[in-house]
């Protein structure tokens, strides 16, 4: 193999094969795979990839479950020099054929009982549960012996949540990944003594990048599951296997509601981390007075940057309960107004980057790439503020600030009030279409028990100004989210306007 720099995304596995070959690195369902046998795999399966006539640069999409096969196809392609598009697994139809067609994938790796989704022009491969797998290939398959991929090529397409509009294509290369789990290591304390569970899907950024890719730099041992089931989560806190674990506040309200909560022997879990969403600041203090020996990890940021950008740390948390803290070791970040001016801390505006973790821009997009990319930096689309010590705060999206009236409302600082009604099981607030207001501020909540509009809406005036509440509240079963869990409240708006307008 032809020698290259080392700063490569299939390059963090290589060298933790070498210092570590015997120690166990990735445990899924059955298999366990040391890190100089997972590191063998990931050579093979580069072999098999190519052997489809791929070549390098080409697109290879990844629409499947979480599993090794999913992890050892990511490094795979890293190796052989591929770019990887992870495609999340509920997509199906349109959605499904945008993301694979405007990435122009050859070939899409896909769990058998993914596969039936995909239009019959797309060549695919199973990834696993099949005889011609990627996975069965290995035994047969030779290791790849090739050029390794410099440090400017591409290794992913990270597509955006799409939550406020079409999902673009955040182009990533080796060097800004390997960046990103520096980062990730130094501000989030990972070892490899830690004994973290990977529950969220890998085809997410966060879960994949923050924190299983890091882990493997340290050597850790990493158990995959499926999903984030509480059950089994708990079973192996209690028994001593897991005690890491990362989850957006919707999978961390979900267990803090389970009636075993207050039960279950959970002492031996000793770093929690949460993010891809705002955290509910009542959810928050409910968890830490439940596990007062627990360190919380607020993890902040978005796909364009890797996705980490800031960490507040759990001896930061006293008196800032809502911040996001502090930008990671390669992120620099400030606050502008809509001219990109600096405004003074304590002032709200949108908080932007510079990072050798960003993207090159948008695959195939090059408006969104310039209106992205503004005088050096990156305008993130979050609206913040920063105060003296260097914490930042983060109010909003800019695109879900609510106009009432001519005055902005920012619907977190809604949310928050209305999470601490025992009525509220989860909330989403947002800005509906109004003759009189503009918009007017609305709460989609999922009860808990038996609650009223009225009784919610008056709840709120006690807590913020009166034109800050909600004008109305609509009582759903469940919140619409995507797969890592962030709530789409673009479907909410879309929803629920027309039964506004009326």
């Amino acid at each position: 193999m032809t020698q290259g720099q080392g700063s490569t995304v299939d390059g963090v596995l290589r060298r933790s094969a070498r210092r570590t070959p015997a120690r166990t690195a990735v445990e899924y369902g059955g298999r366990s795979w040391t890190y100089e046998e997972l590191d063998e795999a990931v050579s093979r399966a580069a072999s098999v990839l190519l052997d489809q006539g791929l070549t390098r640069g080409d697109r290879v999409g990844a629409y499947g479950h979480n599993s090794d096969a999913y992890l050892i196809a990511f490094l795979a392609c890293a190796r052989a020099g591929l770019v990887h598009v992870p495609v999340n697994q509920n997509l199906t139809g349109d959605d499904l054929a945008y993301i694979v067609g405007q990435s122009g994938s050859s070939l899409v790796l896909a769990d058998p009982g993914l596969a039936g989704r995909l239009s019959e022009d797309v060549r695919t491969l199973p990834l696993r549960d099949a005889d011609d797998s990627l996975l069965a290939r290995l035994a047969t398959a030779t290791a790849y012996d090739g050029p390794e991929p410099r440090a400017e090529d591409l290794v992913q397409l990270l597509y955006t949540s799409g939550t406020t509009a079409l999902p673009k294509g955040a182009m990533m290369t080796h060097r800004a990944l390997v960046h990103e789990y520096l980062s990730a290591i130094t501000a989030l304390d990972l070892s490899a003594g830690d004994r973290p569970a990977h529950s969220l899907p890998l085809y997410h950024s966060a879960q994949m990048h923050v924190f299983l890719l890091p882990y493997l730099a340290v050597g850790a041992t990493n158990i995959v599951l499926d999903a984030p089931d509480g059950d089994r989560l708990f079973d192996l806190i209690e028994a001593g296997r897991v005690d890491s674990l990362f989850a957006p506040p919707t999978v961390w309200i979900g267990l803090a509601n389970r009636p075993d909560f207050a039960e279950r022997d959970l002492g031996g879990l000793r770093k929690a981390y949460y993010g891809a969403s705002i955290m509910p600041v009542p959810v928050l203090e409910r968890l830490r007075e439940r596990l007062p020996e627990l360190g919380f990890y607020n993890c902040f940021g978005q796909s364009e940057i890797g996705p980490l950008a800031t960490v507040l740390a759990p001896d930061e948390h006293k008196g800032r309960m809502d911040s996001c803290g502090r930008p990671v070791l390669f992120v620099d970040a400030r606050v502008v107004d809509e001219d990109g001016e600096g405004v003074p801390d304590g002032t709200p505006g949108e908080i932007v980057y510079r990072s050798p973790q960003l993207c090159e821009g948008y695959w195939d997009k090059p408006e969104e790439t310039a209106e992205a990319f503004r005088d050096g930096w990156f305008r993130s689309g979050d609206l913040a503020v920063r105060d003296a010590h260097g914490y930042f705060t983060i109010v909003d999206r800019v695109k879900d600030v609510i106009n009432s009236g001519g005055v902005l409302v920012a619907s977190r600082q809604v949310e928050d009030a209305l999470y601490t009604h025992e009525g509220v099981a989860e909330v989403a607030v947002i800005g509906l279409p109004d003759e009189r207001w503009i918009e007017a501020v609305t709460a989609v909540v999922v009860s808990r028990g038996e609650v009223s509009e009225a009784e919610l809406i008056d709840h709120a005036r006690d807590k913020l100004a009166h034109f800050k509440a909600p004008k109305r509240v609509v009582f759903v079963d469940e919140l619409p989210r995507n797969a890592s869990g962030k709530i789409l409240k673009r479907e909410l708006r879309d929803r629920f306007a027309g039964d506004a307008a009326r």
